[in-house]
């Protein structure tokens, strides 16, 4: 039994095909800057933890059709009040000891074996899966974007405002979005969009869970839109499923977000 199995099929394929559950009821496309702000500050508060601490263990599997699938575990801090996070790998064996540490703009990735800390991007793929660095940071949306369009539709058991958005800045990894949120103000699915348009990434946020008067995202799913490989006579695309355990708002040292940190639990 595979990834996609395990996480139930009909679920998955309800969310990330939404064209299957029905045609979109559109409306106007005219937002201020200040109502987009508005929308999207609802959506961002839920999932950043401004007034708390966050850790949590991230099982990040990537299936590859005609591949396998591979598996990395992480343990990931963050503190959003000061933009910052350190992930540390736990697994595999081959990347253990490797660790992110994210200070506003600046991220560093440290390799345990010539123990050097290096200069990367947000931009960047998690560890060669179809996350990015960017994902495991706190939700900016009203700060990156502006509503450009607005409809409803029915996502599986869903009724969701549908929003697309353009970015504000060119920091972002995705210059467009539309997203999916339903009554809760709660992001359900996502796709990623070039400048020209094109489909790059989808996100479906299977569960949440509620902690205090957050909610934490712990059963993801991530398709590569572009890249995938014929299995039987049929594409099937890359996906990431990204499950969360043992979240956490316990208060974390100072310590943990810094460069010493990670060199001593990494050697």
């Amino acid at each position: 039994m595979n990834i996609i199995d395990r996480i139930g099929l009909r679920l998955l394929l309800g969310i990330l095909i939404v064209g299957v559950v029905g045609a979109p009821q559109v409306f106007g496309n005219s937002f201020s800057l200040e109502e987009s702000r508005r929308i999207l500050g609802m959506v961002d508060a839920l999932v950043s933890y401004e007034e708390y601490d966050f850790s949590g263990e991230y099982t990040i599997i990537d299936d590859k059709p005609g591949q396998g699938t591979s598996r990395t575990r992480t343990t990931i801090f963050r503190r959003d009040r000061l933009n910052t996070y350190t992930i540390i790998v736990m697994e595999p064996e081959s990347d253990k000891g490797k660790g992110y540490l994210r200070q506003g703009d600046m991220l560093w990735l440290y390799d345990p074996v010539p123990r050097r800390f290096t200069v990367t991007s947000a931009r960047d793929r998690f560890q060669n899966s179809n996350a990015r660095n960017s994902d495991f940071t706190k939700s900016t949306l009203a700060e990156d974007y502006r509503i450009v369009g607005h409809s409803t539709q029915k996502l599986g058991t869903y009724n969701t405002d549908v929003y697309e958005l353009e970015a504000l800045t060119d920091e972002v990894s995705y210059p467009k979005m539309k997203i999916w949120i339903d009554q809760d103000n709660l992001v359900r699915k996502s796709e990623d969009y070039s400048l020209s348009g094109r489909h790059m990434r989808t996100t479906a946020v299977l569960d949440y869970t509620r902690i205090k008067d957050r909610y934490v995202p712990v059963r993801i799913v991530i398709q590569d839109e572009l890249r995938g490989r014929e299995v039987n006579g049929q594409f099937k695309n890359y996906r990431t499923l990204i499950s969360v355990a043992k979240p956490s708002f316990q208060e974390l040292p100072d310590m943990v977000f810094t460069r010493a940190y990670i060199e001593r639990v990494s050697n």
